[in-house]
């Protein structure tokens, strides 16, 4: 029989993060009482604080997405935090999960787990086969430490703590800062703006040429809540769509959503990142979920959500 979440105390950690807001959405289907934190409240980088706040609520599972995120510049300009920040985080949530007597966690990763040189698509097993890619090994450092602490107090404890490694994510919520943001949000911002200003050309990072899987965020949380229900085991599961496309392939979709129609411009003094990175999600659909939408789809969707606010 499969987990039940009815009825619960689910605290989701990091519930105002666009991973964490899109489980709160997922949850209200579940009938389950939500538990949330704000920052203002505890700092999950204090052990006491959360130790004190999991006695006093008593959450039965938990939904870990807090977590210190960004792009290739905010990793590469504050690597000390990105490394701190998520250990801390991670640490003193599945501590306290198993001195509390927590039923189940789930801790979300990153696919920036694996190897900067790994076989297409990825399988889990690729972990820790060979170097990271240098432009975010300290997010995919900490990350790599939080399915271990998940898997260590499994072996050592006998607790039902298990990872899930999403795909890069879009969908509401996003970050669309361009000093901080991933490639998605970036380019449609940059896409929004540059129609805006009638511009005729729109500047892209890179070659163009790598290959990205993208995941709209709301797939993300049906297909995390569909592992709580029916996954227990040690080893983390790749959470994505198995489809990719070039980055020139996603400044095209995103000119095409926006109404943007002229030319890119690849910018080759900027680092291109992994060149290829695609989720071989074969265990996750053997274990029932294979339910994402089509790109454009979700792109088109989340921009009509957030055009007013770009």
């Amino acid at each position: 029989m499969g987990f039940e979440l009815g009825g619960k105390n689910i605290w989701v950690a990091g519930h105002r993060g666009m991973a964490g807001s899109a489980i709160m959405r997922r949850l209200r289907q579940e009938h389950c009482n939500i538990q949330t934190v704000d920052r203002s409240e505890i700092d999950l980088r204090n052990q006491l604080a959360v130790d004190g706040w999991m006695k006093t609520n008593k959450p039965q599972v938990i939904f870990l997405a807090a977590a210190k995120v960004g792009g290739i510049l905010a990793n590469s300009s504050y690597p000390a935090d990105f490394l701190y920040d998520n250990l801390m985080i991670e640490t003193n949530i599945i501590h306290g999960a198993w001195a509390n007597g927590v039923e189940k966690l789930i801790f979300l990763g990153s696919t920036c787990i694996y190897p900067k040189e790994t076989p297409q698509p990825i399988p889990e097993s690729a972990l820790l086969t060979g170097p990271l890619e240098p432009t975010n090994e300290w997010y995919a450092i900490a990350k790599i430490a939080g399915i271990k602490l998940c898997q260590a107090y499994r072996k050592q404890h006998g607790c039902d703590f298990i990872a899930a490694q999403p795909t890069n994510l879009y969908g509401p919520g996003d970050n669309y800062n361009l000093a901080t943001s991933h490639v998605l949000p970036a380019l449609m911002r940059k896409a929004h703006e540059a129609k805006k200003a009638k511009s005729r050309d729109l500047s892209v990072w890179g070659s163009g040429k790598p290959l990205r899987e993208f995941l709209h965020v709301d797939d993300l949380a049906d297909a995390v809540v569909h592992l709580t229900k029916n996954y227990s085991g040690e080893e983390h599961v790749n959470v994505g769509t198995g489809h990719e496309i070039s980055i020139r392939g996603l400044a095209e979709l995103l000119c095409r959503v926006v109404g943007f129609d002229g030319e890119l411009v690849f910018d080759a003094t900027k680092p291109d990142g992994t060149l290829r990175k695609l989720c071989d999600i074969s265990k996750l659909k053997s274990l029932g979920w294979d339910n994402a939408r089509g790109l454009e789809d979700g792109v088109a969707s989340t921009y009509r959500a957030v055009a007013e606010t770009l």
